[in-house]
């Protein structure tokens, strides 16, 4: 796994090429408290949340502190008793109550198999261990150069799993799948707590295999950079 110095480099990188408006948000699963951060209080209404706090600083959290958001803690693999269970359930069934979720759906959402003791969050390079999955908050645009990127040869599928709702499903997609990028559109939840902007998506990328991705969006950057040149000078000389 790189350095903190490589992931900083990597993270400045990432958000100059993509024209990212925040940089990409680093979470790591790990079974002991990471040294040099502070525990975050939990006690928040979402798991993405804390995403939406770690493009501000880094932190940690106990796996107790994700049980107030009962989706994130399902995805997550917390098991499911006492009272987060019982709003889960309440959950579900105001959800199908109102037409979003189909009765039994939840049953398909991708989970961990098992959770862990804690999760550090942060700025991309400013958490002491190294990223278990990294999220990247895109425009359009910019998904289709990472996109590009990892799946190069446009004669053919992306081959990138775009998850459904909930959005933070992309996290076990990746850890657990054979795919280390997974795309989502983003669900209601994601929007109202990370407020990404209507014309985000949000790309997940798994921890080993960041370094290969960055250095793939960094040429397929100037490859488009060199495509859209020349599709300018195109244009302007169809117009004369």
């Amino acid at each position: 796994m790189p350095a903190k110095a490589k992931l900083v480099d990597v993270s400045r990188r990432l958000t100059q090429d993509l024209g990212l408006e925040f940089p990409p948000i680093q979470i790591s699963f790990l079974e002991s408290p990471p040294s040099g951060l502070s525990e975050h209080a939990g006690k928040v209404p979402s798991w993405c949340t804390f995403w939406a706090e770690a493009r501000a600083e880094a932190f940690y959290v106990s796996l107790g502190g994700h049980s107030d958001c009962e989706i994130g803690a399902y995805v997550l693999g917390i098991p499911l008793v006492g009272a987060t269970g019982e709003k889960l359930g309440k959950t579900l069934a105001w959800m199908q109550q109102e037409g979003y979720l189909v009765k039994g759906e939840e049953a398909d959402i991708p989970q961990l198999r098992a959770p862990f003791r804690y999760v550090a969050y942060g700025p991309l390079g400013q958490v002491p261990a190294p990223p278990s999955v990294v999220v990247i908050f895109a425009n359009p645009a910019s998904t289709m150069v990472a996109l590009e990127a990892h799946q190069p040869g446009m004669a053919h599928p992306f081959g990138v799993p775009v998850t459904g709702r909930p959005a933070c499903a992309v996290i076990p997609t990746v850890l657990q799948g054979e795919a280390p990028v997974a795309m989502s559109l983003g669900c209601s939840g994601f929007r109202t707590y990370v407020e990404p902007g209507k014309d985000k998506m949000l790309l997940a990328v798994r921890g080993d295999y960041l370094v290969r991705f960055a250095e793939a969006v960094h040429r397929m950057k100037a490859a488009n950079d060199a495509v859209q040149g020349e599709m300018e000078r195109r244009k302007s000389a169809a117009s004369c």
